[in-house]
């Protein structure tokens, strides 16, 4: 099936006009020439933020911040990509105002809320403006990307889904200056809930795959949340020729890494489960975590308050080469 896509955008913030400009995707130089050229290592982080809970920015707003102070804490750069799903209108906003952000990141779906209605919350993407290049006009830009630190971008697009739910998939092109022909595809993905939308979720799984087999694309990765809930929806990554990067970093036995329902006890039936991944194509997994979302502080009437999880999902983070 082909899918039906929809042009989007990443931008920057201009400090000196104090709004965020989308970011051109033109420049596309001579591979660099080297006899035998180094592999690109990148860090990436999936997180859903339950919109669906009270206080969806309060939580969003603290889980972005643990993420960030956490690499800072490790000495380590921020990471390179970020991926978000269940970005509720208000906590887009929220994103765009942040200073720390803005200084940092680029970011998708700032032109306009589109990609917001008619659905309760959407999937937006973060790429750090360290990795990525953002203004092929700048001779700066070009010299990084010539010398092999910067990536460039390519298209960034929606993927409409059939979905009963209205979920789609987010997707940006990385392109490397050792092979500026081919990219290399960033999907971030929701896929759809519960028991009665296996079917869907098996058809969304073959259209991503597809993706990552189009021309003049050279893999890349499936990246979020699967709502992974039944023993079918482990099957498909393998059926549809992609690698589980938590399988092929932890094995096949004992896997662990449960996302979703970790210390929770639910009367649906549901127990936890890994319902997050990263299905894998022509790239190589280096590491990978699971991240605690951590807690916000609720005030109760009396003066006494509630701890609540940031979100009902755990994060997972992964390093990777290219």
């Amino acid at each position: 099936m082909n899918a039906s896509k929809a042009q989007r955008t990443l931008s920057a913030f201009v400090p000196t006009t104090r709004q965020w400009a989308p970011v051109s995707s033109i420049y596309a130089p001579n591979p660099v020439t080297r006899q035998f050229p180094p592999p690109s290592r990148f860090s990436l982080i999936t997180q859903n933020l339950d919109g669906l809970s009270s206080r969806p920015i309060a939580r969003a707003r603290k889980l972005l911040d643990n993420l960030l102070l956490d690499h800072l804490f490790r000495k380590s750069q921020v990471p390179d990509i970020i991926f978000l799903q269940e970005v509720t209108r208000g906590v887009r906003k929220s994103i765009l105002d942040d200073p720390k952000i803005r200084d940092a990141f680029l970011v998708t779906d700032v032109e306009d809320e589109t990609s917001f209605d008619g659905v309760p919350f959407a999937n937006m993407t973060l790429l750090s403006r360290q990795r990525f290049s953002t203004d092929p006009e700048s001779q700066k830009e070009r010299d990084k990307v010539q010398g092999g630190e910067k990536f460039m971008l390519g298209p960034v697009s929606r993927v409409t889904l059939p979905s009963k739910y209205g979920r789609c998939a987010l997707s940006v092109d990385i392109v490397s200056p050792y092979a500026p022909a081919t990219a290399c595809r960033l999907v971030n993905v929701h896929l759809d809930s519960l028991w009665d939308t296996l079917h869907h979720r098996i058809e969304q799984v073959k259209i991503l795959s597809d993706l990552l087999r189009e021309p003049g694309c050279g893999g890349g990765l499936i990246v979020g949340d699967f709502n992974a809930i039944s023993p079918k929806d482990h099957t498909l990554l393998k059926e549809n020729g992609l690698v589980d990067a938590w399988v092929a970093l932890k094995g096949e036995q004992g896997l662990g890494g449960a996302t979703w329902g970790v210390g929770v006890h639910r009367d649906d039936g549901l127990g936890r489960g890994r319902l997050d991944k990263v299905a894998m194509l022509g790239v190589e997994a280096k590491d990978m975590e699971i991240l605690r979302p951590g807690t916000i502080t609720v005030p109760k009437p009396g003066g006494e308050s509630d701890s609540v999880p940031c979100s009902d999902h755990y994060g997972l983070k992964l390093d990777f080469t290219v």
